[in-house]
């Protein structure tokens, strides 16, 4: 069993959606909390929340799209400590279109932000981990990335990327000290899509509250888990990992289900409701 507590926890996408749920999970384990999110005002009201309840949270306004600046975040938060011991690539983008609605700016947005910033926020952060023989790298990916979401395509690539990138390095890392963990969350209550459109998720999919998805994080920082699928409950977790492994066999069959359970329509319809401003930023 690994302990958050007195370690230094970088993560991205704290000041909104999951991420200020992650926040909160992290300082009950007494860790110290380096907020990364671009807008300063929401991250600065995340940062009074939390110190109130005695967290160190350290916050620092960027934005890890504009991937030529990265290292100067790296010197940012060496102001603040001499190592990250987590590193929790949260943020993310996520814009619904017909594919051929996506303009080369949009994808090239969404997979910056998405894979491209996890990747390179690694690589900075990577080896000092390595130097010290310790470290944890949590990806917060999706469902997304285990079956494609249809007018949610670019969103859903970059997840699977960051779920098969995630995948690659841990195993040549696998005798460093340092973990990987990827997490994949499905419809989220009370967050996102789901909140900002006011679009239910289909019926049949199950959602999860933001809490369940802080709640695995912590999870499997602490027991070293290689990836956490969060869905409604732990019946529904174990039907949906079924059915993602059957689906390797019968991609069809897959679709099919998709139709049935309304994703398809699910989608067409925050495309439709959005117009041309299908844009959430987690």
């Amino acid at each position: 069993m690994t302990t958050i507590t007195g370690k230094t926890v970088l993560l991205t996408g704290a000041s909104r959606g999951i991420g200020v749920y992650i926040a909160r999970a992290l300082a009950k384990e007494q860790a110290t909390i380096i907020g990364i999110a671009r807008s300063h005002d929401t991250l600065n009201q995340v940062c009074t929340e939390l110190r109130d309840l005695g967290c160190n949270f350290i916050p620092i306004a960027f934005d890890i799209s504009k991937l030529e600046e990265l290292p100067t975040l790296l010197e940012k938060v060496s102001q603040y400590t001499e190592k990250v011991d987590i590193l929790i690539n949260n943020a993310g983008i996520e814009l619904y279109r017909a594919f051929q609605d996506y303009s080369t700016e949009e994808v090239q947005s969404v997979i910056s932000t998405n894979l491209l910033a996890p990747i390179e926020l690694s690589r900075l952060f990577l080896p000092n981990m390595l130097k010290q023989k310790s470290g944890h790298i949590v990806n917060i990916a999706s469902l997304a990335a285990k079956k494609g979401h249809p007018y949610d395509s670019i969103y859903s690539a970059s997840k699977a990327g960051l779920l098969m990138w995630s995948d690659a390095v841990r195993q040549e890392l696998v005798s460093s000290g340092v973990q990987f963990s990827t997490i994949c969350p499905g419809y989220i209550s009370e967050q996102g899509m789901l909140a900002n459109t006011n679009v239910g998720a289909p019926s049949l999919s199950g959602t999860s509250k933001p809490e369940a998805v802080a709640k695995a994080v912590v999870k499997a920082i602490k027991q070293n888990q290689v990836e956490a699928i969060v869905n409604k409950d732990l019946i529904t977790e174990y039907f949906t990992k079924l059915l993602f492994a059957l689906w390797q066999f019968f991609p069809r069959f897959g679709d099919a289900i998709y139709r049935w359970i309304g994703v398809i329509h699910l989608n067409q319809t925050r495309v439709n409701k959005l117009n041309n401003n299908g844009r959430l930023i987690k």
